[in-house]
């Protein structure tokens, strides 16, 4: 149980407040986003749809390997100018489902703005742990460091990431070539997961949840905006808030973010699109 979730007081806190009181089909809906929005098989078929038609138009820089396992391999979308910054977006799925390829179209966005995009792919839990899918990503990003520049992305990196992937992006914004982060969408105190059906093949440790929270963790001070949809599950909601509150307070740079009208899945159309609110934020960071 994490302790800070017995002392909140606004509204969008009541039933984490009384997270112990809860039944577990209570604490399971609490963080179930594809049961809250109703169309949400819907809107993930669509953009899966348009993200293998975008790789499909964009193939030059596909599948390449950044690690010894399956899913260590990144798809590139290089810029017409390599020293243009690159977006770096990771994928969510609750760290245990989805892919790399089903995120491809999230690219058109800041593309039309002359970045470069990568999409890095991770193992998924239970086969690798939350430790090890941390260590995964920052490899990507030892690996984009390296050798980046062979494929046409030599300009500064800025990691994104939604749902999962915005805990992965605050957890991999001290990266040494990082220079910003926006996440959209995350988790950022495990406590609570290990009392849910995530917890099945997250298989989270005490110390785990200590490590890997960064609602636990002291802020990088480099900028990370912090979104969310304004039609979210209210515990996402706060752990966007109680983050960028925490982060504020200790004068660590980045906005926070609320997409009106969003919810856990439009609230990447925001990123798609050109003129975007998040595609917006996104290139106000490097």
């Amino acid at each position: 149980m994490a302790r800070r979730l017995l002392n909140r007081t606004h509204p969008l806190h009541e039933s984490r407040m009384n997270w112990g009181l809860l039944t577990q089909a209570e604490r399971d809906a609490a963080y179930n986003n594809a049961e809250a929005v109703a169309n949400s098989a819907a809107l993930t078929q669509a953009r899966n749809a348009a993200s293998h038609a975008w790789r499909q138009a964009h193939h030059q820089h596909l599948d390449i390997a950044y690690g010894p396992r399956p899913r260590n391999r990144l798809d590139l979308f290089p810029a017409a100018d390599p020293s243009m910054p690159c977006l770096v977006f990771i994928h969510g799925g609750y760290w245990q489902r989805n892919s790399r390829e089903d995120f491809a179209c999230l690219a058109e966005g800041l593309h039309a703005h002359g970045w470069s995009f990568a999409v890095p792919g991770y193992t998924l839990a239970p086969e690798a742990s939350l430790t090890e899918i941390v260590n995964e990503i920052h490899a990507s990003l030892d690996w984009l460091a390296a050798h980046g520049d062979t494929r046409g992305i030599g300009g500064p990196l800025v990691v994104a990431g939604w749902s999962a992937g915005g805990h992965l992006t605050a957890m991999a914004l001290s990266h040494p070539r990082v220079v910003a982060g926006l996440a959209i969408s995350g988790v950022f105190e495990l406590g609570p997961l290990r009392d849910t059906y995530l917890n099945a093949k997250l298989k989270l440790t005490e110390d785990e949840v200590a490590a890997l929270s960064p609602l636990r963790l002291p802020p990088v001070q480099k900028p990370l905006a912090i979104a969310y949809g304004t039609r979210e599950l209210p515990a996402l909601i706060a752990d966007s808030r109680d983050l960028h509150a925490m982060r504020a307070a200790a004068h660590a740079p980045g906005a926070l973010v609320p997409v009106g009208g969003a919810d856990h899945f439009t609230v990447l159309d925001a990123l798609r699109e050109a003129t975007g609110e998040l595609a917006h934020h996104a290139k106000l960071l490097a």
